[in-house]
């Protein structure tokens, strides 16, 4: 928008711009609304009792979600906390269950089947084994 001035001189600028506001129709007087901002959480700590109950609970069978629903905090934190506890984490394999699992998976069985019997997921069997740079199949048992 040329507004016949030279556009290196900034004063001139903002005067023509604020002369040009005033002749602006006057409905209201526009309110400014601050953007709202979250309130600044805390990381929450849990006491060592709480950390005890909390892997007492995990080894019972409570999953990591309904632990970080009871505790209010993040699933993250609940697995770091049960990480630093050395509590084994469900649905980890250990390596010899890799090799295991990639023993079975040669032999013919389904990534499901190898999972139940690991107690883990298809899912989880199937990572574990991409990671050591072994082939799948697809669902006709077809190397992909």
């Amino acid at each position: 928008m040329d507004l016949g001035v030279s556009h290196y001189n900034t004063n001139v600028q903002v005067r023509t711009l604020e002369a040009l506001i005033l002749r602006l129709p006057t409905t209201s007087t526009p309110t400014r609304s601050t953007p709202k901002r979250s309130k600044q959480r805390r990381a929450k700590r849990l006491s060592d009792q709480q950390v005890g109950e909390l892997t007492a609970a995990y080894q019972a069978g409570d999953t990591v979600y309904d632990l970080a629903e009871r505790f209010k905090i993040n699933r993250k934190t609940v697995s770091g906390i049960l990480h630093r506890a050395g509590v084994q984490i469900r649905g980890r394999l250990t390596p010899d269950q890799i090799d295991e699992a990639a023993r079975l998976y040669a032999a013919g069985w389904s990534l499901a089947r190898v999972g139940a019997m690991l107690g883990t997921t298809a899912n989880t069997v199937r990572a574990r084994l991409v990671e050591r740079g072994a082939r799948t199949r697809d669902t006709q048992g077809r190397e992909r």
